[in-house]
């Protein structure tokens, strides 16, 4: 069976997942990458490397925002978010983003990129401007999901 997922199945994929992939759109070029991130109920955080995601989505900040938990072939869920990408350049701002980043549940074995930086996990305490990088959120606008279930 395919149906739609209500809002609370879509706000339960959105938190129990740990990598989603950005689409973003800006000159001709469309661009979709996966990444780790962290939700909290009112934004989907994100850190990042200066590179092409991050100079699409400054040009164009409409992004689209996907999740999956894939149980197999004929049991899956998928989320799209349709929001707008927004850089954290304040301290308060840096510095939410962190504890919430750093307060997601993470696997036992991980990769480079989705540690924050080599020293993560760190104090949840850690300054803002120590952290390389570009801390983001995506402002969601736009929430709806899918489902298939044929077992």
């Amino acid at each position: 069976m395919l149906g739609k997922l209500d809002q609370n199945q879509v706000e339960e994929v959105l938190h129990s997942q740990i990598i989603g992939r950005i689409g973003c759109h800006a000159d001709g070029i469309t661009y979709v990458v996966p990444i780790s991130y962290a939700y909290d109920g009112a934004f989907i955080y994100g850190h990042s490397r200066q590179g092409m995601k991050l100079n699409i989505m400054r040009d164009n900040p409409r992004v689209c925002f996907q999740v999956d938990i894939i149980r197999n072939m004929a049991m899956w869920d998928s989320v799209i978010v349709m929001g707008v990408f927004e850089e954290l350049t304040s301290r308060e701002d840096r510095k939410k983003a962190l504890r919430v980043l750093n307060g997601r549940m993470t696997p036992l074995i991980t990769s480079q990129t989705l540690k924050i930086t080599p020293d993560w996990p760190f104090d949840g305490d850690a300054e803002p401007d120590k952290i390389k990088g570009v801390l983001f959120r995506i402002r969601p606008q736009e929430k709806t999901g899918r489902y298939e279930n044929t077992l």
